[in-house]
């Protein structure tokens, strides 16, 4: 298999302070890794530091064999990487047509595809960012991030707190994805919703790998998955 992203010996954080602590794994196109962990373990900073918005301190990032540590976000989305943060960070003051043609890249996700995909969207095409619910805003960001037609999708708990119907909606979309062979990393803090799409798994503790195993494995094995989780807690 071709391998999409490789980190190596990774540290990172904000500023002078260390989050993220000799982080090393590598992960093959159409393959999707889930990430997690208890609160505060350094999820969301090894994701940032994907993307290139943390401090890095020591370590190297590879996407499909190039070397791409020292370039700036821009040219790591350039290179297809495509993020929804936590925050989602969507164009408030603009429509949702607009939030996705805006930074759209040339490719198999056309505006028609986001919207085939995300129907609520298609329905609320004319409305700002403002007025959309926290689940319509959380697809408007998946959606611009698609949009990119990347590679590699980072997702940083991409369910938290909204409704249930949404968050099936999501994980049925997630689940499509992954078959469709997008490489994606899904941080999350239930591993039951994310592990049967996903091919590996790690547990982080206090910035670093505590555990890491095949998806697979770990749904065989449920004890097992809440053992290392409350080691690594």
């Amino acid at each position: 298999m071709v391998e999409l992203l490789r980190v190596e010996r990774l540290s990172s954080g904000y500023g002078a302070a260390r989050v993220v602590n000799n982080v090393s794994f590598a992960l093959n196109q159409g393959q999707s890794l889930a990430l997690l962990g208890r609160n505060g373990v350094g999820k969301t900073t090894l994701i940032n530091s994907v993307i290139g918005v943390t401090t890095r301190h020591e370590g190297r990032l590879f996407v499909g064999g190039e070397d791409v540590t020292r370039l700036s976000p821009h040219l790591r989305a350039a290179r297809g990487i495509g993020w929804v943060p936590q925050e989602r960070d969507i164009f408030r003051s603009l429509s949702v047509e607009e939030n996705l043609t805006a930074v759209a890249r040339p490719g198999a996700w056309t505006l028609a595809r986001v919207y085939e995909m995300f129907p609520r969207l298609k329905e609320r095409r004319r409305n700002g960012g403002r007025q959309l619910s926290g689940g319509e805003q959380q697809m408007l960001a998946i959606g611009r991030a698609l949009a990119l037609n990347p590679k590699l999708l980072l997702l940083d708990e991409p369910t938290e707190g909204l409704a249930p119907i949404i968050v099936d909606e999501l994980l049925a979309a997630f689940q499509r994805l992954a078959r469709e062979g997008l490489s994606m990393i899904l941080v999350e803090q239930k591993p039951k919703k994310i592990l049967p799409f996903t091919d590996e798994a790690i547990i982080l503790n206090r910035g670093a790998i505590a555990y890491a195993a095949k998806s697979a494995e770990l749904i065989a094995d449920p004890a097992a998955l809440e053992a290392h989780l409350k080691a690594a807690g």
